[in-house]
């Protein structure tokens, strides 16, 4: 039990779930439940914004599974990655001010909130729920499994007991705290990131003799490794292209990240967060992912790749330090976690029990409702994280590119496109998700379909089945903007 790297961790604990007993305080004095619970009542600021879309996006993938990558496969991984730069700028460029009124006013809490007011349509909303909890147990099952390897690494306990100890610590401060917890504790842990992934880039780099002996060491071992095309050279430019669909543009239809564009306060908080949020992606990008390569020489032959961050940490760094340091990833887990618990207990509770089940449910039935449903999820992913996969960036790759494929167009084209109705939303959405899951196991067992990645072919598939079915399936709705 390594106390000293242990100690940090745990008094970083303690602050993130002080933060959610004083949100709990502020969410008993609340006007609406669900509006603050699930959005924090709109009230972010600009600061807060951006990192809480830093701290969602950046997850286990970011912080784990992505530099396990780069391990494995060399510096064409850190130039993939690198295609997730925009994520913050595209997701608030292109839903901008006019989403943020447009959820203002059909009073949305949820990404399927907003789809049921500009459709009106229960199908639409049906099949937006679905999804979400389908593709997002995947993420979140992802999330407990990095977060139980990193507790895993550090404390020696077994895996099953380090993913018990991590989903206790997550369930506990999500039910009491709700998303103003979330957002509050999401700043503190984008700024532990951004300094962690400083201090670990530097020791690394010292560790392994400096720039110029780690990649001398990288091409004596396998040339591949400081090229763009990989370690077996399988990264081709299109492969690597496509992914600007999956990280880059693709994210505005990620419900996890898009609620986080209705939530903000004014006008200029959403401009602040274009460029906090740009500037903090694009530096713990590139730095996590390098680390990843450079650990290769100092720590070689690494059997599970996703564990390489919190050995080279507790190798480069002295033990008070490391812990400081691997704060970060535990950050990146537990933010990105609480987020998708939210979201998805926000699609069971608003979207399908208080839409359908129970329209007149008093405020204290919701709130026992939203802490069962969020408590059993988490019981859930639990059991799904208990068999790890090899990678689990491609587990989070499969629900992230799952749910772009579901709603990219229907949130985009819902607010541009006044000829959108119901129809052409339900034909992108089956258009979207049914592909991508064929797609997916056919890649699985034969490789990469055309080359690009699986998001790819369904995305434009959906695009088309939503413009010609709002065509055919015409139907004038009267619009709030």
């Amino acid at each position: 039990m390594n106390w000293d790297v242990l100690v940090p961790l745990l008094l970083f604990l303690v602050i993130i779930f002080l933060i959610g007993i004083w949100s709990n305080n502020k969410l008993k004095q609340s006007k609406s439940f669900l509006s603050d619970y699930f959005i924090g009542s709109r009230e972010l600021g600009g600061l807060v914004l951006a990192m809480t879309m830093v701290a969602t996006y950046g997850s286990a993938s970011s912080f784990l599974g992505g530099p396990g990558a780069a391990y494995s496969i060399g510096l064409g991984w850190v130039l993939l990655a690198m295609t997730q730069v925009a994520t913050g700028y595209f997701v608030l460029l292109i839903l901008g001010k006019k989403f943020a009124i447009i959820t203002r006013s059909y009073n949305a809490v949820t990404i399927t909130d907003y789809l049921k007011g500009r459709y009106e349509s229960s199908t639409v909303v049906i099949l937006s729920a679905l999804s979400i909890i389908i593709f997002l147990f995947s993420a979140m099952a992802a999330q407990w499994i990095g977060g139980a390897y990193l507790i895993q690494s550090i404390t020696g306990l077994s895996y099953i007991s380090a993913l018990f100890i991590f989903a206790v610590a997550v369930l506990v401060y999500v039910v009491i705290g709700g998303f103003r917890a979330v957002s509050v504790t999401d700043t503190l842990q984008g700024v532990v990131m951004f300094f962690g992934t400083l201090l670990l880039l530097i020791g690394v780099v010292i560790a392994g003799g400096g720039l110029d002996q780690i990649f001398a060491d990288l091409t004596a071992e396998n040339p591949n490794l400081v090229t763009p095309y990989g370690n077996d050279g399988n990264l081709s430019a299109l492969y690597v292209s496509s992914f600007w669909i999956l990280v880059g543009v693709g994210v505005v239809g990620l419900p996890q990240v898009a609620v986080r564009a209705m939530s903000y306060k004014d006008s200029r908080s959403m401009h602040r967060a274009l460029i906090i949020g740009t500037i903090v992606v694009g530096f713990i990008m590139l730095n996590m992912h390098l680390i990843g390569v450079f650990a290769r020489p100092v720590l070689p032959g690494i059997e599970v790749a996703d564990q390489v961050i919190p050995l080279v940490a507790l190798e480069v760094l002295p033990g008070w330090l490391a812990g400081i340091v691997l704060a970060a990833p535990l950050a990146a887990i537990m933010s990105t976690v609480d987020s998708l618990l939210l979201l998805v207990s926000s699609s069971v509770v608003k979207d399908i029990y208080v839409n359908y089940l129970k329209p007149d449910a008093t405020r204290k039935n919701i709130q026992k409702v939203s802490y069962g449903i969020t408590g059993i999820i988490g019981v859930i992913v639990f059991l799904m994280a208990v068999q790890p996969p090899d990678f689990i960036i491609f587990l989070n790759l499969f629900a992230f590119g799952g749910l772009e494929a579901a709603f990219i167009w229907p949130v985009v084209l819902g607010l541009y496109w006044k000829s959108g109705n119901k129809y052409g939303a339900m034909a992108s959405m089956l258009a979207g998700i049914s592909p991508y899951i064929a797609i997916h196991f056919y890649n699985e067992a034969n490789g990469s379909l055309f080359g690009v990645h699986t998001v790819t072919v369904p995305v434009f598939i959906s695009l088309i089945a939503f413009v010609i079915f709002s065509l055919l399936f015409k139907k004038k709705i009267k619009l709030n903007y």
